[in-house]
């Protein structure tokens, strides 16, 4: 879903025509303030990127990417800045705080939904990447210790020897980190955590 928030009626509906153009569903705030009573409704980090003005009225979007900034919504909620009165330092201080990219009106649409497309993969990535570190977190130190070992190849047996249990106790372990990481086979969890 594409985020598009612009104080400019207008504008709004030129970026919503554009991403549907581009098989891209889009919805449209006012404000800032309207966009940040939704984020944690309708917004999907992991799967969501943000349209986001610069200059509006109350909010302006430098604000409302702090508000962002703060709850941790960056990199799995990507922001491209548009802006008519963008300056250098102003871009270059936004893409180190973590904006994805920052695009200076009139833009050229084609490289603008390019990155939108670009922002919304990176997004997807960032957002499976936090649901495995999600998943990991729930595993026991003991859990870990045996998920390490079954990554480096070993057999369960070669596992129980290295870590002085026994080999049953081994084989719960390893289904406990099959049913917790959500996988079936050793080489589904190598997959998942390279």
């Amino acid at each position: 879903m594409l985020h598009i928030v612009d104080d400019e009626e207008v504008i709004r509906d030129a970026l919503a025509w554009l991403a549907q153009s581009r098989g891209l569903e889009a919805r449209s705030y006012a404000s800032g303030e309207e966009f940040l009573a939704n984020v944690g409704e309708r917004i999907d980090p992991g799967g969501d990127c943000v349209l986001l003005d610069v200059r509006m009225p109350r909010m302006n979007g430098i604000a409302v990417f702090d508000q962002l900034v703060s709850r941790s919504l960056l990199p799995r909620l990507p922001v491209i800045f548009l802006t008519g009165h963008g300056d250098v330092p102003m871009a270059v201080d936004s893409l180190k705080r973590g904006a994805f990219d920052f695009f200076e009106k009139p833009f050229n649409d084609n490289q603008l939904m390019d990155r939108v497309e670009q922002a919304l993969a990176a997004a997807r990535r960032a957002g499976k990447a936090a649901e495995v570190r999600a998943r990991l977190a729930t595993l026991s130190a003991r859990e870990r210790e045996v998920l390490d070992l079954i990554l480096a190849g070993m057999m369960n047996k070669v596992v129980a020897d290295k870590l002085g249990i026994s080999m049953r106790t081994v084989e719960v372990h390893r289904a406990h980190i099959f049913d917790k990481m959500q996988v079936k086979t050793a080489v589904e969890l190598a997959g998942l955590l390279k």
